[in-house]
């Protein structure tokens, strides 16, 4: 019998982890939030939140820490910018300065100790309440074309319990990432997961499923990571949670894996961010035609 509370209507909040700090990008994230560093013209916070208001989740919790007020800034109403703006007869830039605040209801709450991503998780439980939400991670970018979360929260409805993104990777990369064992089910996109393990050596992992940075979960995965002792890294893992959820449907329900083909930005590293601009600005139709002849003769000439 399944445990977890019942739900009451369609899943509308979103939980977003920003509370790392960044020392991959130092010595630019050393006054400056990882999270506020640009892709293009925006923040990469910024692609995350629109995600989730276009997959209808209005309400968003945003996990934070010290040094992170530029995030509440940035989704809040700056007026005075907006005056000089509305001044200026600058209506597409107030246009963009005004799109960041009017994309969902934000919400803030401190981590305090970076514990892990289970404990960041963690701290979103008096805000969720009882229902089933997403987690959302800052440095996994989802081209708006293909809609992974939307799809997840549809798996959610139907099957209960949580879903988590699943996408292959090669088998010597799967090491970086936590990795799933999986079962087949009748929809070609979708598994039933029946053990989860973090970052793997290669030669021990499952199968070359890696878990990317969406979740939908039930309201249960919240007793289960208060009883997860640090794991990996001295962290609480909400791998390590998810595992335990996969192995007794009694405590919050199935876990599902929608398997992701699409286009997915990481920009989790050095190297990997500055593909993830080059790779939008090419396909900006305001930016990609200047932009693309001009990297056809750098790489040309330069390389």
């Amino acid at each position: 019998m399944n445990q977890s509370l019942p739900r009451l209507g369609r899943i509308s909040k979103a939980v977003i982890p920003a509370a790392g700090l960044g020392t991959r990008f130092l010595p630019a994230t050393k006054a400056t939030p990882k999270e506020m560093l640009p892709v293009v013209d925006k923040p990469a916070i910024q692609y995350v939140v629109e995600e989730a208001a276009a997959a209808g989740l209005s309400d968003v919790l945003m996990i934070t820490g010290r040094n992170k007020r530029p995030l509440e800034d940035h989704f809040d109403r700056n007026y005075e910018l907006e005056e000089a703006l509305t001044r200026k007869g600058d209506d597409e830039r107030l246009s963009k300065v005004q799109e960041s605040s009017d994309l969902a209801t934000m919400h803030y709450v401190r981590q305090g100790a970076p514990r892990g991503l289970g404990h960041a998780v963690l701290c979103a439980a008096p805000h969720v309440g009882d229902q089933p939400f997403a987690v959302l991670l800052g440095d996994d970018l989802i081209d708006p074309r293909d809609p992974l979360l939307a799809r997840m929260v549809e798996v959610q409805e139907r099957e209960g319990g949580s879903v988590i993104a699943l996408m292959e990777v090669e088998p010597s990369q799967i090491h970086q990432y936590g990795c799933a064992a999986v079962e087949a089910t009748a929809d070609a996109d979708v598994v039933r997961v029946t053990d989860l393990v973090e970052k793997p050596e290669p030669a021990e992992a499952p199968s070359n499923y890696a878990i990317i940075g969406r979740y939908v979960l039930d309201p249960a995965v919240f007793g289960t990571l208060r009883e997860t002792e640090p794991g990996r890294g001295g962290e609480i893992q909400l791998t390590d949670a998810l595992q335990k959820l996969a192995a007794d449907e009694k405590i919050g329900g199935p876990v599902h894996g929608v398997v992701f083909k699409g286009r997915r930005y990481d920009t989790g590293d050095r190297g990997d961010y500055l593909r993830a601009i080059v790779r939008l600005a090419c396909e900006r139709e305001d930016l990609g035609p200047d932009f693309r002849d001009w990297l056809r003769r750098y790489v040309s000439e330069e390389m």
